[in-house]
């Protein structure tokens, strides 16, 4: 089976660590696309070799950062909620600091980002709004910020966004009536632009960093709008209506001046292009690919993710068509690509498979079950962590236990 052809335009965004490091939500560029090679092209019966298992990564969804020797996450500790890194040879802590109170919530307690790891800074959101900038090497707290101080507020289930690091800026959405989307000196936590005129509700997807005619700027949806801001002004360039029910999650993919989304509760994807000037033109829209938190990731000239109701799916990005879908081989769940495969885990019961990044449909290259799987989680809550890739380490998360396996070729 003929495995995809493709080229990632890396977002450059400044002093990240190597690029078989993951230092933020979906991983370095930010596309959920690793650049990394030599992994297993196919896993034993039993799955790939198990290097470590941690029990102290707290409760709650948070995902991982991984950078040189170390795994970044958040989770609910003592009542708090913290930043955690862990050694990535043996898993063993190396320190834990308290950032915010807990997020309280009936699907689970705790924390839901994923932190964001530039130069010896970690940048965390916790799940009750509070941003905290804090030294990698020894988790001292350098600044916090809180939504609320920039008229944000809480979204339901709690601010699930993973914040952006651009240059010298860190980028995230409060939300509300002052500006939905803030950006604040990295190194001091000063505000430097609030994007007075775009004024809605945080919801639960991720920014991205795109360039187009000739000037930067930042790309956000939210319940009822996909929007793009100025990078250096946070002044509103477009927006275009998107009719989102519940909660709105998955991060939008750029590519070459077109905007995809996509979001679950029935209401499907769509694709836009923007003109040199920022005019928005509808490509398409239709509900194919309908991605409740699982993500959306694109290879080439094509999209992969699970779509409630349709299952797992391949769909075209230039049309939106489906080209091909499988619901019986994996029920519901989140995914991420390396090395020619995806990486698929079901939400349910942990199962873990590896399959072609192909076109052509399903072929199962290996599957395990993520063991051992948490006994703290809520009755309501599955396992809703996103897999992580670096340096030839998956990393899966089951609330408070972190997983390490090795998925390195065998030279």
């Amino acid at each position: 089976m003929k495995l995809l052809a493709f080229t990632c335009s890396l977002l450059v965004l400044t002093r990240f660590a190597s690029a078989a490091d993951w230092p933020q939500w979906q991983g370095p560029d930010r596309t959920n696309v690793s650049q990394e090679t030599g992994l297993l092209k196919a896993w034993p019966e039993d799955g790939p070799k198990k290097v470590w298992v941690s029990e102290d990564g707290g409760l709650g969804y948070a995902g991982m950062a991984v950078v040189g020797d170390s795994l970044y996450t958040l989770g609910a500790q003592d009542n708090q909620e913290c930043l955690i890194a862990l050694n990535v040879s043996d898993g063993s802590k190396k320190w834990s600091t308290p950032i915010s109170e807990v997020l309280s919530n009936g699907w689970g307690d705790g924390p839901r980002s994923t932190p964001t790891v530039v130069d010896d800074l970690v940048y965390a959101f916790s799940g009750t709004g509070t941003l905290a900038c804090v030294s990698a090497s020894d988790g001292n707290v350098v600044w916090k910020a809180k939504a609320g101080d920039f008229g944000g507020g809480k979204p339901n289930w709690g601010y699930c966004e993973s914040v952006l690091i651009d240059g010298d800026k860190v980028v995230w959405t409060p939300g509300g009536k002052q500006g939905a989307v803030v950006a604040l000196n990295r190194k001091t936590g000063e505000k430097i632009w609030q994007s007075s005129q775009y004024t809605e509700g945080a919801q639960y997807s991720s920014i991205i960093v795109a360039e187009h005619g000739g000037r930067r700027q930042y790309i956000q949806l939210v319940q009822q709008d996909l929007f793009g801001l100025d990078a250096e002004t946070g002044d509103l360039l477009w927006q275009s209506d998107w009719p989102g029910k519940t909660a709105v999650i998955p991060t939008p993919i750029f590519h070459e001046g077109q905007v995809y989304i996509s979001s679950g509760y029935g209401v499907g994807c769509k694709l836009v292009e923007l003109s040199e000037s920022n005019d928005v033109t509808e490509v398409y829209a239709n509900q194919n690919m309908k991605n409740h938190h699982g993500g959306v990731l694109r290879l080439g000239d094509h999209l992969f993710g699970y779509s409630d109701g349709v299952g797992w799916l391949c769909q075209d990005f230039a049309t939106g068509e489906i080209v091909w879908n499988d619901k019986k081989e994996l029920g519901k769940g989140c995914l991420t690509y390396a090395d020619g495969r995806l990486y698929l885990v079901d939400e349910r019961d942990g199962q873990v498979v590896l399959i072609d990044a192909s076109s052509e449909g399903w072929k199962e290259r290996g599957r395990f079950t993520l063991s051992p799987q948490s006994e703290q989680r809520s009755p309501k809550g599955k396992i809703w962590t996103h897999p992580t890739i670096a340096n030839g380490r998956l990393y899966l998360r089951d609330q408070e236990l972190i997983v390490s396996y090795d998925i390195r070729e065998v030279e």
